[in-house]
């Protein structure tokens, strides 16, 4: 019993002693999303953008600040236009486009509030969001908030981490060839 009570002890006390990060499990995009943002960082940069692999109008676009990123990405019906700002390295104007003229139903935003992946936030806390066309869902833990069940929340959750870990990938494909 006493050896038992020991084990268990001992057991609580390493989880408490480990960071929030090692007990619970990062999303998908936490690493690709955090990389990203080192890299904008250290190039001195606050956009990036690409064209999406296999489509010919599709772009992924990031504005970042210190700390956050917003990953934009859709169709857009002039796709020359926006090939053109690439070539010119004009990636802050690409992500404009992006957000204004792209085709709505197909416009997807994350908003990263600390560059870290699509993470699950608590109520009154800061938190990350995955907006698609007009619907919007904060990963705040407000499920009800948002007309969904809990396993639905949990799936959008999941869905936007997968689509966000792709985008930055993508990113991070070509910011890397400009190395």
């Amino acid at each position: 019993m006493q050896r038992t009570l020991s084990l268990v002890l001992f057991t609580a006390g390493l989880l408490i002693g480990l960071p929030s990060t090692a007990r619970a499990q990062d999303p998908q995009s936490a690493a690709p999303a955090r990389e990203l943002a080192s890299i904008l960082s250290d190039r001195k940069l606050d956009s990036f953008a690409a064209r999406m692999p296999g489509t010919a109008d599709e772009f992924v676009a990031t504005l970042a600040f210190p700390g956050q990123m917003i990953v934009i990405w859709a169709r857009i019906s002039a796709p020359a236009v926006l090939n053109e700002k690439l070539l010119r390295r004009e990636f802050r104007e690409a992500y404009i486009d992006l957000n204004s003229a792209s085709i709505a139903e197909s416009r997807n935003i994350i908003t990263d509030l600390f560059a870290d992946g699509v993470r699950r936030g608590g109520k009154n806390q800061p938190a990350d969001s995955h907006d698609i066309g007009a619907k919007s869902t904060r990963f705040d833990g407000s499920w009800r908030e948002d007309k969904m069940s809990e396993q639905e929340y949990g799936k959008a959750h999941e869905a936007a981490d997968a689509a966000y870990a792709r985008a930055l990938g993508v990113l991070l494909e070509e910011i890397k060839k400009g190395s």
